[in-house]
């Protein structure tokens, strides 16, 4: 229905829909696009990216809304590269990482087929595919839910009825308009997310979750930077399988949220990555091949995902 579309993503939320749709979506560096005007969730992980038809469209619009916000304080003051003018140059040479802790138990068969497809594919157009190794993968899912939620609680404090959102019609008291905004206004995964957020942020419970999981993710930057010093960029699964019916994980927030395992170490590090087609299951649902890239370094990441778009 469109050319392009923003998306915001937190722990996977623009390549993740792009998987499951068949498109193209970018998260970019932490920082490189401003944030003034979104609802914010986790403030410490929520990116603004594009997701378009193509790789070319991507860029485009990843030139246009990247650089300097003075309105946003996170955003990055780094000069913005010509995204569109790299996309051709030569991909031959260039180091991809495989990481072993992307390729484990619970990924579909097909889904494993297609991405590894997609790697021999580079392999062909010049690329030298090397194996890292990421050990802080198992942390990701709990480090990434404890932080994100612990935020997202006191980020949606304000929407109490009376200064943003949702008022409920009614109310006889204070209190009551209060507890029945927020009950009415949010959504059962917006109140799960909220009450798991203020438990962690707890009296009692703060040292021992919230900030022992910012430790933990203090330790995904340096994970990347050292994988990174042999790749140039790292290629995996962006999905565990492809697409599951609507409501199918409503009443399983854990594999819900398992779904998420290949994006959201993305978010906790902060660096920048993209969902491109790679293939479709047996029953034509579309799988999603991600590559992640050095912070700032989306200029490499697109030029893989352009070449392999244009050679599959």
């Amino acid at each position: 229905m469109a050319v392009v579309a923003l998306g915001s993503d937190t722990g996977g939320s623009i390549r993740q829909p792009a998987s499951f749709c068949g498109v193209v979506g970018l998260m970019p560096t932490y920082g490189r696009v401003s944030r003034y005007g979104l609802i914010a969730f986790a403030s410490s992980l929520d990116h603004i990216g594009p997701l378009a038809k193509t790789v070319k469209d991507t860029a485009i619009v990843l030139r246009a809304i990247a650089g300097r916000d003075p309105m946003d304080s996170t955003s990055a003051n780094l000069p913005v590269p010509d995204y569109p003018s790299e996309l051709e140059k030569d991909i031959r040479g260039l180091r991809i990482g495989v990481a072993k802790e992307y390729f484990g138990d619970g990924l579909n068969d097909q889904v494993r087929h297609a991405v590894e497809s997609a790697i021999d594919r580079l392999k062909t157009l010049g690329c030298e595919v090397i194996p890292v190794s990421l050990p802080h993968t198992p942390y990701a899912i709990p480090t990434y839910y404890l932080i994100a939620t612990a935020e997202a609680s006191s980020n949606l404090a304000r929407y109490d009825g009376v200064r943003y959102g949702y008022r409920a019609a009614g109310a006889k008291s204070l209190s009551e308009m209060y507890r029945r905004s927020r009950d009415e206004g949010f959504g059962a995964e917006v109140k799960r997310r909220i009450m798991l957020g203020a438990y962690a942020l707890s009296a009692g419970y703060y040292d021992a979750y919230y900030l022992k999981r910012r430790k933990c993710a203090r330790c995904s930057p340096e994970i990347f930077e050292e994988a990174f010093g042999k790749v140039d960029a790292i290629v995996t699964p962006t999905s565990p399988t492809a697409a599951f019916r609507l409501g199918e994980k409503s009443n399983d927030p854990l594999a819900m949220y398992l779904a998420d395992i290949y994006t959201v170490t993305a978010d906790l590090a902060g660096i920048p990555g993209i969902s491109i087609p790679c293939g479709v299951t047996k029953d034509k649902l579309p799988i999603g091949l991600q590559i992640l890239g050095k912070h700032f370094d989306e200029a490499t990441i697109l030029r893989i995902a352009h070449a392999y778009e244009q050679a599959a």
